[in-house]
């Protein structure tokens, strides 16, 4: 099967969270199980030329591509991801492209990612490389299966062309003005209340996909029914509902090449499942380098996340006093909203035994810290699928999470099921989301920590999970032929 991915990010190129880890991942998986995968993403400015052997794409050239009545000259590089023969195309567009941040609140946000949709299938064209299946990933993307069934459908090369539209997290909906149909060229007659690509009286992208493509998937099994009501659907439960029968939950995969204590290359000490007693030895290289002191019998309570409120950092605000009751250390690692930046800031400053943060993006201290640490704490608002937890179970980590999305899908409760008679938990869960049922939860998990029996066979619960992508892209070829199915009769 011939598969293209359309994404705004891709490891290691360009990334700001799960998105960009699933497509730097799932192509991969994707061609090792004999698919022929090719994938588009932005050359932004940050994308180091020379590091990743950038070639310009003869075979495509300059395409003039036309946003709101101006022709820009687009160029395409290419490189293949790293340890993979899965080509990657870059489209060229300094005048949208060279900006310091991937994502901007710029008033031409709408056109950037109108060009980059356009940019893709006139180099599909171009290639005449005709994919069964286009998989577009959030908002950025959500044009093109409108784009296929309008715009260039007199174009015979695109009839048989299926769409799957993945949704990463559907509280990033790339809302625009209504005068954003002309930039686009979409046909005014599109545009009314509740119409296809229209909500709360603006254009929606992420609408317009779920609205056209041929079939609709989301990173977790409990997000994709979590979505379906107004409490995390975010206004487009209605469109989810109407689009049920296409609706599928996949949940992630990791890259066990780059997230696996047995060969990691940012952790001093390797380690299995069978010799995760050596995880102590990477706990003290961390307390050290951070200047925190050791304790073998206190617990080390590692978070690395963006700091924003859905990721529950208002909960550990509110319980911040109860919590430093608890027996335990900290490190925080991350950046996001001023107010959290400053709050964890102020923590290490008056509890400098107690507390470590580092505000920024630091790729080998997040894997220390998954190495490092006892407990990782994620007790998110709402989670499409979640990445850190999977990682921390296979490094040993026992996670504590609140019990929504991908996280209530991947990580199970040790006293639940030993309530059941079964000694085959991984961590520690919550429901409801307040102060209280963090601070109870985290709490159990410390008391549990004491026994050392019962810890290490959560441990070994957790590294015996296989979250790998093989599993995962599976079930997306099986999505992609119900997609080439409808789409071809």
């Amino acid at each position: 099967m011939k598969i293209a991915f359309a994404s705004s990010e891709a490891y290691p190129y360009a990334k700001t969270g799960g998105l960009g880890d699933v497509v730097g991942a799932l192509p991969k998986a994707l061609a090792e199980l004999g698919c022929d995968v090719k994938v588009f993403i932005p050359k932004y400015s940050s994308i180091d030329h020379y590091r990743y052997d950038l070639s310009y794409c003869w075979p495509i050239g300059e395409m003039p591509i036309r946003v709101y009545g101006k022709v820009y000259n687009v160029n395409v590089f290419t490189s293949n991801l790293p340890d993979s023969e899965v080509t990657i195309y870059l489209i060229d567009s300094p005048e949208f492209f060279s900006r310091p941040e991937i994502y901007t609140n710029d008033p031409d946000e709408d056109e950037r990612f109108i060009l980059f949709s356009k940019s893709i299938l006139e180099a599909l064209q171009r290639l005449k490389w005709q994919p069964d299946v286009i998989n577009c990933n959030d908002w950025q993307t959500g044009l093109i299966p409108l784009y296929i069934k309008d715009n260039y459908s007199w174009d015979k090369f695109f009839d048989p062309i299926a769409t799957v539209f993945t949704i990463h997290n559907i509280g990033y909906q790339g809302r625009f003005p209504k005068e954003t149909l002309n930039k686009a060229e979409i046909r005014p007659e599109l545009f009314y209340e509740n119409s296809p690509v229209e909500i709360w009286n603006s254009v929606s992208f992420l609408k317009t996909g779920l609205m056209y493509a041929d079939m609709i998937n989301t990173v977790s099994k409990t997000y994709a029914k979590e979505i379906l009501t107004p409490q995390y659907g975010a206004g487009l439960e209605g469109v989810l509902h109407y689009r049920n029968d296409d609706f599928y939950g996949i949940v992630n995969g990791v890259d066990y090449k780059i997230w696996n204590p047995e060969d990691d290359r940012h952790i001093p000490f390797h380690y299995i499942r069978d010799t995760r007693h050596r995880k102590i030895e990477n706990k003290k290289f961390l307390m050290d380098a951070v200047r925190l002191p050791f304790h073998t019998e206190k617990p080390l309570i590692g978070i690395v996340s963006r700091l924003v409120a859905q990721k529950g950092f208002d909960l550990i605000v509110d319980a911040f006093n109860e919590l430093l009751k608890i027996d335990a250390q900290w490190i925080i690692l991350g950046s996001g909203e001023d107010q959290f930046e400053e709050f964890f800031r102020r923590g290490a400053y008056y509890y400098p035994e107690k507390i470590y943060t580092y505000i920024g993006y630091n790729n080998e201290l997040s894997h220390l810290v998954e190495a490092g640490s006892d407990i990782f704490l994620m007790p998110s608002h709402y989670e499409p699928c979640g990445l850190s937890q999977i990682y921390s179970l296979r490094y040993g980590t026992v996670p504590v999470v609140r019990n929504t999305g991908g996280l209530a899908d991947t990580v199970s409760d040790w006293h639940e099921l030993l309530y059941e008679g079964k000694e085959t938990g991984t961590g520690f869960t919550f429901d409801e989301y307040t102060p209280d049922a963090l601070y109870s939860t985290l709490y159990r998990a410390v008391k549990t920590f004491d026994d050392k029996v019962t810890w290490q066979k959560i441990m070994y619960n957790g590294m015996s999970e296989d979250f790998s992508w093989e599993v995962s892209a599976k079930k997306y070829l099986e999505l992609y032929r119900k997609a080439v199915h409808k789409r071809r009769g």
